[in-house]
C-alpha cells in the first residue's frame, strides 16, 4: 500500500503540473501521436506494394505498434526517470533520493514523469482497437502484455544507466542502447537474419518488446506467453541487482536539492 501510494501520489503531482499548461500539454500529446502516425505511415506505403513480409501483414504491423506505443507510453508516465538514470549518477543526484525513507530505486523512477509518453499511449490505445478483430474480448490479454513491455522497457533502461556506475558518464551509451530497443522492437523479427535475430532475443531483447507480444495477441501460446513473463521477471531482478550493486559504488556529488 504504501508503494502503491507512493507511485499514484507522483503520478498525481506530475499531471496536475503538466495541468498548469494545458496548451503545451496537449500540444505535446498530438504531437507525439502525429509522429507515430508518420512512421506507420511508411507500413503503409510498403503494403500497398506488398501483400504480406514475412508473414506480416499491415494489420499484424499495426498491432505490434499499439503494444510498442502504450508499453513505451506506460513506461515514460509512471517511471520517466528511468531513462536518465545515467544522467542522475553521473551528477550525483543520487543523494535526494538515498535521503528519504523510501526504496531509493523505486523513488527516483516514478518522481518524474514524461508529457509527451502520454500521446504514446493514447495513440497505442486507439491504435489496438483500430487493428485488432475482437478487440474487446483480447483487451485484458493486450492489456497485460502492454504491462510486460513497460516493464522491460523500464529493467532494460535501469540495467544499462546502472552501468554509469561503473564506467562514469554513460549518458549516451544509455540513451542509444534504450532507443536501438524501441527501434529494433518497431521491426517484425522475421525480417532480421539469423545472428541479429539471438542478439534481438538476448543482448537487446527488442523481440520481446514487440515481435513476441504481437504474436501472441495474433496468435495465443501459453508456452511464448510463460517465456514472456519469465524474461520479464529475469531481467527485472538482474536490473534491480546491478543497480544496487552499483549503488555500493556510488559517491555522493555534494547537492543541495531543494524541492517543493
Amino acid at each position: 500500500m504504501k508503494t502503491t501510494r507512493l507511485v499514484l501520489g507522483y503520478l498525481r503531482h506530475n499531471l496536475m503540473s503538466a495541468m498548469a499548461y494545458r496548451g503545451a500539454f496537449f500540444l505535446q500529446v498530438f504531437g507525439m501521436m502525429l509522429n507515430n502516425a508518420m512512421l506507420l505511415f511508411f507500413w503503409w506505403v510498403l503494403f500497398n506494394q506488398l501483400p504480406s513480409l514475412r508473414g506480416w501483414t499491415l494489420e499484424h504491423v499495426m498491432t505490434l505498434y499499439a503494444l510498442i506505443a502504450l508499453g513505451f507510453g506506460l513506461a515514460h508516465i509512471f517511471c520517466g526517470n528511468g531513462f536518465r538514470l545515467a544522467q542522475i549518477i553521473t551528477r550525483g543526484e543520487l543523494d535526494y533520493y538515498l535521503a528519504l525513507p523510501a526504496n531509493p530505486l523505486l523513488h527516483l523512477l516514478v518522481s518524474r514523469s514524461s508529457l509527451p509518453a502520454w500521446g504514446d499511449a493514447l495513440f497505442g490505445l486507439i491504435l489496438y482497437f483500430f487493428a485488432v478483430p475482437g478487440p474487446w474480448a483480447r483487451l485484458p490479454l493486450f492489456v497485460l502484455l502492454t504491462v510486460l513491455t513497460a516493464f522491460i522497457y523500464i529493467a532494460f533502461a535501469v540495467l544499462v544507466g546502472s552501468l554509469a556506475f561503473w564506467v562514469g558518464n554513460a549518458d549516451n551509451l544509455a540513451a542509444q542502447t534504450v532507443n536501438a530497443l524501441l527501434t529494433f522492437g518497431l521491426y517484425p523479427i522475421e525480417i532480421f537474419p539469423g545472428p541479429a535475430q539471438l542478439l534481438l532475443y538476448t543482448l537487446i531483447p527488442a523481440a520481446f518488446v514487440g515481435s513476441v507480444p504481437a504474436g501472441l495477441l495474433r496468435e495465443f501460446r501459453p508456452e511464448m506467453l510463460g517465456l514472456l513473463l519469465a524474461v520479464t521477471i529475469a531481467i527485472t531482478l538482474l536490473a534491480g541487482g546491478v543497480f544496487y550493486r552499483g549503488l555500493r559504488r556510488y559517491e555522493s556529488g555534494n547537492l543541495v536539492i531543494v524541492r517543493a
